[in-house]
């Protein structure tokens, strides 16, 4: 059974789909969801049996309409990157064999 997506939802998703559509990556795809209060974004591994697992995060009605949402999203969406491929290191000093 679908939910019904608010008007406010819809255009918060259409408003992180639009700027998703801008970027490109030969390592991921990314997918945008309602997810109450705000947007959750979804990165993937082009590649799969490498690492499976996406990486999610949230963008909240504050971020979403703020005036520089373009840059502040440009930011977040690095960041998680650069998060995201840390996460996937299979040996490091930090992790406990």
């Amino acid at each position: 059974m679908d939910e019904e997506i608010s008007p406010k939802m819809q255009e918060y998703l259409e408003k992180v789909e639009r700027e998703l559509a801008r970027y490109e990556h030969p390592l991921f795809d990314w997918q945008a969801y309602t997810a109450e209060p705000g947007i959750e974004v979804c990165v993937f591994l082009k590649y799969s049996g490498i690492h499976d697992d996406p990486y999610r995060f949230q963008i909240t009605p504050r971020e979403l309409e703020a005036q520089a949402f373009e840059w502040d999203f440009q930011r977040q969406l690095y960041n998680y990157l650069h998060d995201y491929l840390v996460e996937m290191f299979t040996r490091s000093p930090h992790i406990r064999e």
